[in-house]
């Protein structure tokens, strides 16, 4: 892998800023907040950041980069895409678990919903990742679609991802600056108070975790190599001749083997074209 150690630092520095970006959430809430319940006062309001954070951006940017993580590159790929979905599937629950917080809380307090811009653009954001994960799983996990459809979609499927994932950033601080200018009144957000301070320090680890995720995720050498364990289909196997087809029964201890049977049957074949060549020679 090129610029190994380049991946690793950022790596590790992402995962320490989503440590950090949930702790900051916890200790916002504990602290400078009423904390955590479900009363449909404002600790129920609360569980929206927190499972926001923890989900819609932590657990989302792990899944985007499950995939480059270098010693995975030996597991099945099929093994990947279960975890890359049930990441997903995690960040998208919590996500809608936090909707319903908000909703409710602002239910209990008539309080208007879907008013302003951060409420418009979180819920396309979490409706689009939805649709995202369900198509996801219908034409890349499931083995009903044709793999030129698969190919056709995957540059839409990476794309529409990573859009997501940012606009759930750019939500997230938009969030972020609303709360505070309705919660600080005295001293008032534009005081700079300790919380603000605070929360403004959470908003710039989540922005360099976001950037540092998008970063990783973008880089062509860092991408997963193709299968080299995949079996070429005959034209009754219902995949076009010469098709890649990940075997489902792979997993991270068997794919060593699966290369050493390749690269054995590769050289036979080899050794018995150069047979029949001389063979072919001598008889002339």
């Amino acid at each position: 892998m090129e610029g190994y150690r380049l991946f690793l630092v950022l790596l590790v520095s992402a995962l320490l800023l989503g440590f950090l970006s949930v702790l900051f959430a916890l200790i916002w809430v504990f602290h400078y907040r009423e904390g955590l319940s479900w009363d449909g006062g404002s600790a129920e309001f609360n569980w929206h950041p927190v499972l926001i954070i923890t989900g819609f951006v932590f657990i989302q940017g792990i899944a985007i980069i499950v995939y480059r993580l270098p010693w995975t590159w030996k597991c099945s790929k099929l093994l990947i895409k279960f975890i890359h979905a049930g990441l997903n599937t995690i960040a998208m629950i919590l996500a809608i678990v936090s909707l319903v917080a908000v909703f409710d809380f602002h239910n209990a307090k008539n309080i208007p919903n879907m008013y302003s811009l951060h409420s418009w653009i979180g819920l396309a954001a979490v409706i689009f990742y939805t649709l995202q994960l369900v198509l996801g799983f219908a034409v890349f996990l499931l083995p009903f679609a044709p793999v030129s459809l698969r190919a056709s979609l995957m540059p839409i499927h990476i794309y529409s991802g990573l859009l997501i994932f940012a606009t759930v950033i750019a939500t997230a601080l938009m969030g972020f600056t609303e709360k505070l200018i309705f919660a600080l009144k005295n001293p008032a957000y534009s005081t700079s108070p300790p919380e603000a301070i605070f929360v403004n320090t959470l908003g710039l680890l989540i922005l360099i975790f976001g950037a540092l995720i998008l970063w990783m995720a973008t880089r062509p050498h860092w991408k997963r190599p193709p299968e080299q364990n995949s079996k070429i289909q005959q034209p009754s196997g219902g995949t076009p001749e010469g098709t890649e087809e990940e075997s489902t029964m792979t997993d991270c201890s068997n794919t060593d083997k699966s290369d050493v049977e390749f690269n054995s049957e590769a050289a036979a074949r080899k050794r018995n074209l150069k047979l029949d060549e001389v063979g072919q020679r001598s008889t002339m």
